[in-house]
């Protein structure tokens, strides 16, 4: 039998929860801001940042690591400073290849229940480690004065097409967009073209929002070209 003490329990039950969880979420507030303070203190102190972008789990001696490595090894050369996740892989590839070549060797790294620990080729002084995907991409868009991207898996795919969509809608200046591993590439550069631009969902100069190159050289020149007629300057 429903009594109204045993209703007036329950909604006094549910009114406790729901303040729990408004606690609980106010909380997560302070944390956030914490990683942001964190993130910000750090980055900011980096000049000529270009993030490079793609799997961890490349292992170390296979074609694209060496990309990876060698692209991070010019972009120094051209005097920029190396961003990474901090991770294995394509990650640890780009820091490397910074590392070797006597430059800045930068990463922001992530939490992540079976992975990962930072790679040891990150300056000390230099890593951030995030507990939330969102605050960590936020460093890397802010800061990074150009992406270059490697094969990847679902978190380089969606590290990229951020970047396209805010400097489409024009969220953040315009920065260069380097796709390394054409062949890998290939199949999502055919399907944008010939379906997503075939049906107008996107417009032809959005294709020109990133380049193609498996030259290393060349897309530390394509960077530094680009910087040549435009000014070095924090994203948003």
């Amino acid at each position: 039998m429903v009594t109204m003490q045993s209703t007036i329990d329950r909604r006094q039950d549910e009114q406790l929860r729901r303040l729990s969880r408004a606690q609980e979420d106010i909380w997560r507030i302070f944390r956030v801001m914490a990683e942001f303070v964190d993130g910000f203190t750090m980055m900011s102190q980096q000049e000529n940042v270009v993030t490079i972008f793609g799997s961890a789990r490349v292992p170390p001696g296979s074609p694209h690591y060496e990309m990876a490595r060698n692209v991070a090894t010019e972009l120094v050369r051209s005097g920029f400073s190396v961003l990474t996740g901090g991770g294995p892989g394509i990650m640890e590839a780009g820091n490397r290849g910074a590392k070797e070549a006597g430059g800045p060797s930068i990463a922001v790294n992530i939490e992540l229940p079976h992975e990962q620990s930072s790679n040891p080729y990150i300056d000390k002084g230099r890593v951030t480690t995030f507990r939330h995907f969102f605050v960590r991409k936020v460093m890397f868009v802010k800061y990074a004065h150009g992406f270059v991207v490697l094969p990847g898996g679902f978190g380089t795919l969606d590290e990229l097409f951020e970047a396209i969509t805010l400097i489409q809608t024009k969220k953040t200046r315009a920065f260069p967009i380097v796709l390394m591993g054409k062949e890998y590439w290939k199949g999502l550069i055919d399907w944008i073209k010939h379906r997503m631009l075939a049906e107008k969902m996107i417009s032809p100069e959005d294709l020109d929002l990133f380049y193609q190159t498996d030259d290393p050289a060349d897309a530390a020149e394509m960077i530094t070209e680009f910087y040549k007629k435009h000014p070095i300057v924090t994203n948003f």
